[in-house]
């Protein structure tokens, strides 16, 4: 094995003292952005120069491609929504590079209302979210570029798809919520950043905005802020009922909010505080029969349904118990035609459950078989709703939901080029380091052979409340079509099993998220699933964090690892854009306690030269300011600089495309058969021929 003609990294002798203790950070300047530092932009070329040249090389990388863009190849279709008997849903005719927004009017056929794939040459402009008007006559959107977070918000008229000259811009991390009489919506937004800054300044200031139909943004009504709290973050809905403006307060990514409500029927009225302190998830789902309904956690970590009435008294909220908690974790809750529909998790896996708006039992929604169900939207007067079912050998299939008489047909269908039987799933349960029982599930071919063991691809993710459920994704099938095991580990951190599960994985207790994935690779070595030579691992985001961790902890465990778009320096990761808010997950580094913590497994700060290390693929991309790229940077460069063994250790830097979302699909096929290209040829996965 022939080691990399790595590009040379400039190494600077920078040091940050941490509570009197050194911490080298020698490649700080790889944090500069990319769009504004020459050095940074040329450095970025010589790595994608080496790895994509290594890439594009590797045995079977082409007829990789080539069969996945043929998997990729059939209609797919979002969840639909409904209003004024208007039904709205994005579809794909298989390869275009965005989704495409349909209307459906009663008693006439589908017709396109929304191509973002006219909108920019590369396809890297994104249709990121739509919300039809109450009467279905309008439609807000919101246009994303280039993978950022940034959202610019358009307004088209729903009736004949031309786009209004309303334009809303430096929204991030906001919905939109139409008032009652369609006149204008609801939104929050940041103020405009610094030039130059767009993509890395801290998102500080979100304020709630009102935007009437044909003005100017300039013109926008100021609603809701709180300017002593920067750090806090607003989403504002209107109740259904037309009512209320229900603000939901947020610092950070952990589910615990303050609640606000202002009378939109008395212009000046005052706010009120409904939910203070920060404590819990109280989350608004409807306004039905004079009441407020929301789902909260409080004494109940795996959920329940409340409700009070919708103009509280002065004292403040008088709380009913509706649905109370349950053995599975409540996932979901929506109220449509006057019932409660109740998501939940058992064992990772849904059931749907209906209640009356007292809470009776009314049975369930009998879904297709095991695998997870989403969706069943709608106001509480609609007649029906429509929900998608899915799972690893499924792709989503919609249903239309009849909630007087519980009917269901099929709405959109895909046919798929290939044959769902071919596969099969089973769910495991193995034992972490400390005896807690993680469940996994495992999907390949059926029939393959497991005497030796097979290449294995393990994913996870382990944080954030975030949870894994089964899922469909050309991507995985295309790794089982050619003979490999797909492993996904519902880690703790994640919310499988409720707020106790989430808290289980977090702060000081983020070792434990770790102790499983590597538990779960020793697992499926030990079960002869796999070997140490044949097991890759894969995660992005937090999961590109879990990745890096691991593979410092135990290089001889595996064979390659992926971690895409990581956060990989956790001593500065809340320094940049959106990362001030996952300290409710990792804890503060400016804190002496949660340092120690994070020092002890930052990704960027533990990589153990004299190791013999796995091969590794680093993927991170020039737009993302969600995790921005320098973490990948960072990392990439720390690893090449250490000595831990010959295998290919690269970094793969897409350009014009963020953190993932509205990545276009040539993109994606792309950055895939380069990664399955890696994974294959490290774990010995032999590709088929064409």
């Amino acid at each position: 094995m022939t080691k990399p003609n790595y590009p040379e990294t400039r190494k600077t002798d920078h040091t940050d003292d941490y509570f009197g203790v050194p911490v080298a950070d020698p490649y700080r300047w790889l944090e500069n952005d990319v769009r504004e530092d020459e050095e940074v932009a040329n450095w970025v070329a010589a790595q994608n120069d080496l790895a994509f040249g290594y890439l594009k090389n590797l045995p079977g990388r082409e007829r990789i491609e080539k069969r996945l863009k043929a998997l990729w190849d059939f209609e797919k279709f979002s969840l639909p929504s409904q209003k004024g008997g208007r039904i709205f849903y994005g579809h794909n005719d298989g390869l275009q590079n965005q989704f495409v927004l349909f209307a459906q009017d009663d008693n006439e056929g589908p017709r396109v209302l929304l191509d973002p794939n006219t909108w920019s040459e590369d396809g890297a402009t994104a249709l990121a979210a739509y919300y039809p008007s109450p009467d279905g006559s309008r439609v807000a959107f919101m246009v994303q570029d280039g993978g950022s977070d940034w959202r610019t918000v358009r307004v088209a008229d729903a009736g004949t798809g031309a786009v209004l000259d309303d334009a809303l811009e430096w929204v991030k991390f906001s919905g939109v919520s139409w008032a009652k009489d369609g006149s204008g919506f609801y939104y929050s937004r940041y103020p405009e950043p610094k030039e130059g800054e767009a993509f890395q300044s801290l998102n500080l200031g979100q304020a709630v905005y009102f935007h009437k139909i044909g003005d100017g943004q300039d013109k926008d009504t100021h609603i809701y802020a709180r300017p002593d709290e920067p750090d806090q973050g607003f989403a504002a809905e209107v109740s259904s009922d037309g009512s209320t403006l229900i603000v939901t307060v947020w610092k950070g990514t952990d589910s615990r909010y303050e609640l606000v409500l202002i009378d939109l029927e008395h212009p000046g009225a005052e706010p009120v505080d409904l939910v203070t302190g920060f404590a819990h998830d109280y989350s608004y789902i409807a306004t039905a029969e004079g009441r407020h309904f929301f789902f909260s956690d409080e004494n109940a970590p795996r959920g329940k349904v409340l409700s009070t009435l919708a103009k509280p008294a002065s004292q403040g909220a008088q709380w009913t118990e509706v649905v109370p908690e349950a053995e599975g974790v409540l996932s979901g809750v929506t109220i449509v035609g006057g019932r409660i529909f109740a998501n939940y998790m058992e064992d990772v896996k849904s059931a749907v459950r209906l209640y009356a708006l007292d809470g009776a039992p009314l049975g369930e929604v009998h879904l297709p078989g095991l695998g997870t169900a989403m969706g069943f939207s709608g106001e509480p007067d609609d007649a029906e709703t429509f929900y998608s079912f899915e799972s690893f050998n499924h792709p989503p299939t919609l249903y239309r939901y009849d909630i007087a008489t519980g009917a269901q047909l099929v709405f959109r269908e895909p046919e798929a080029p290939f044959d769902p039987e071919d596969y099969e799933v089973r769910q495991v349960f193995y034992p972490s380091k400390d005896g807690t029982k993680i469940p996994m599930f495992l999907a390949h071919r059926k029939g393959l052979d497991l005497s030796k063991g097979a290449p294995a691809l393990l994913y996870g993710y382990g944080g954030f409340n975030v949870s894994l459920t089964p899922g469909f994704s050309v991507t995985r099938l295309q790794w089982m079509e050619m003979g490999g095991v797909y492993a996904l580990a519902n880690l703790r951190g994640g919310g499988e099993y409720g707020k106790d599960w989430h808290d289980a994985g977090r702060l000081h207790k983020k070792q434990n998220v770790f102790d499983d994935f590597i538990a779960a690779g020793e697992y499926l070595i030990g079960e002869g699933v796999t070997t140490k030579d044949k097991l890759a691992i894969l995660g992005g985001s937090n999961g590109g964090l879990l990745v890096g961790a691991v593979i410092n902890q135990r290089p001889d465990l595996f064979a390659a690892g992926l971690p895409a778009v990581g956060v990989m320096d956790m001593l500065r990761f809340n320094q940049f854009t959106a990362g001030r808010f996952w300290t409710d997950d990792y804890g503060d580094p400016a804190k002496e306690e949660d340092f120690r913590t994070l020092h002890a497994y930052s990704p960027y700060h533990n990589i153990r030269s004299g190791e013999d290390y796995p091969a590794i693929l680093v993927t991170t991309a020039d737009t993302d300011d969600r995790v921005v790229p320098g973490h990948s940077f960072k990392y990439a460069a720390a690893l090449q600089a250490a000595g831990i063994g010959d295998r290919p250790h690269l970094i793969r830097i897409e350009t014009r495309a963020g953190h993932g979302a509205g990545k276009p699909t040539d993109k994606i096929i792309e950055e895939y058969a380069d990664m399955w290209a890696f994974a294959a040829h490290e774990t010995g996965l032999a590709v088929p021929a064409a």
